[in-house]
């Protein structure tokens, strides 16, 4: 229950907070809601959130989570979003440090590209908090995102089972669309998802036929949509123009989803639907599950990830230990693991992660996974939309 009333009070104050940061900074902070004047640590402390993108849905919902849980739990805040450009980045969380930031959370655009800004927060004696997207910088503090490789190892086993890999003949022909090279976060997915399908392609029974496998070659700047359109249109053109059958596109994400849809709907010769993968929930995915367009999309409730980023935050302003006794301290009422093995921001460094753990969503389940919780409501036509 107590998730539930979390996410329906997020996600009432969505919209406001979209608003706010339109123009792509906004500065804001609200009293604690004890009445008290000052965040847990005492004074007025300062929260820089650098989300990279407003034209992907799901960081405009990270962004706004986020912004509205710092500003609940009564520190100031600056939220930028960075357009998809890296420099403006840069820009972004260098005025950060020049405002005197207490903390940083930053979803990077490129985790390669942000070398000298983090060390000059370093410098700086500022935490950073690594949300979502890995940053290959070891002055990261902190890394909270979901378990990436889960991501693509829950798509790949969606394959396996609705084909009945195990047990049907076969052979099914399928292509990958995989994510941003510049995105660290994308070779997880894409990995997760090989590792699971991999031996069914060694035996034959999966069967790629452009023979596009390697992540460099399926990869999608910036995970854009039309791109993964003109990609899977020229695959089509090349492989499948005579009739040949796709039985199933895996793409690690909703707006490559999206782009492979469109192919498929404009260019495919094939009779059959492919199954078509996805991940993060996006409302135009949805409907297209409803429609039976795409046949799933790995969920991640971005809500926890922002109250798990803001319990972190806290107890590092605190100056407290963190280590796995945070997560039953904070009494999170969702799957979380501390790991600190898994993700290196260099050779030798290995960053403290906060993981939490992803869900797939279809057209059977998306009530109980997506209505039921408070996070998306359903119109009259079935259609699912993010509950505001």
């Amino acid at each position: 229950m107590k998730k539930r009333v979390l996410a329906l009070a997020l996600s009432a104050t969505m919209a406001l907070s979209l608003t706010a940061c339109g123009g792509g900074t906004s500065t804001s902070s609200n009293p604690p809601a004890d009445g008290s004047t000052a965040p847990e640590g005492g004074g007025t402390q300062k929260i820089g959130i650098s989300m990279p993108t407003q034209s992907l849905e799901r960081w405009n919902r990270d962004g706004s989570y986020l912004d509205q849980q710092f500003k609940d739990a009564g520190y100031e805040t600056i939220l930028t979003y960075s357009d998809n450009d890296t420099n403006r980045q840069v820009n972004d969380i260098q005025n950060m440090i020049a405002e005197d930031v207490d903390l940083l959370v930053v979803a990077a655009i490129d985790g390669e590209a942000l070398n000298t800004v983090m060390n000059e927060a370093g410098e700086a004696g500022i935490p950073i908090i690594d949300y979502d997207r890995l940053i290959m910088n070891d002055n990261v503090s902190y890394y909270v995102s979901f378990d990436n490789y889960t991501v693509g190892t829950l798509q790949g086993q969606y394959v396996v089972d609705t084909l009945d890999l195990d047990n049907a003949a076969g052979p099914f022909n399928m292509e990958f669309t995989a994510g941003d090279p510049a995105d660290n976060n994308a070779g997880y997915f894409f990995q997760g998802a090989v590792d699971v399908l991999q031996p069914y392609i060694d035996s034959g029974k999966l069967n790629v036929v452009s023979g596009q496998t390697d992540f460099d070659t399926v990869a999608t700047d910036k995970w854009d949509t039309q791109t993964a359109l003109e990609r899977a249109q020229n695959v089509l053109a090349s492989y499948y123009a005579d009739g040949t059958q796709v039985d199933v596109w895996l793409c690690s994400n909703d707006s490559t989803a999206l782009g492979v849809t469109q192919a498929i709907q404009s260019d495919y010769a094939g009779s059959n639907q492919p199954i078509i993968t996805g991940q993060d929930g996006d409302e135009a995915n949805l409907k297209n599950i409803v429609d039976s367009l795409q046949s799933m999309t790995v969920y991640k409730a971005v809500a926890n990830e922002a109250v798990v980023t803001l319990d972190l935050g806290k107890a590092i302003l605190n100056g407290d230990t963190i280590d796995e006794s945070l997560i039953s301290a904070s009494g999170w009422e969702f799957d979380c693991s501390f790991d600190t093995e898994s993700y290196s921001t260099s050779d030798g460094h290995n960053c403290p992660s906060f993981l939490l753990v992803p869900d797939v969503v279809t057209k059977d389940n998306m009530m109980e996974k997506l209505v039921d919780t408070g996070y998306y409501t359903q119109d009259a036509d079935g259609y699912l939309h993010p509950a505001a």
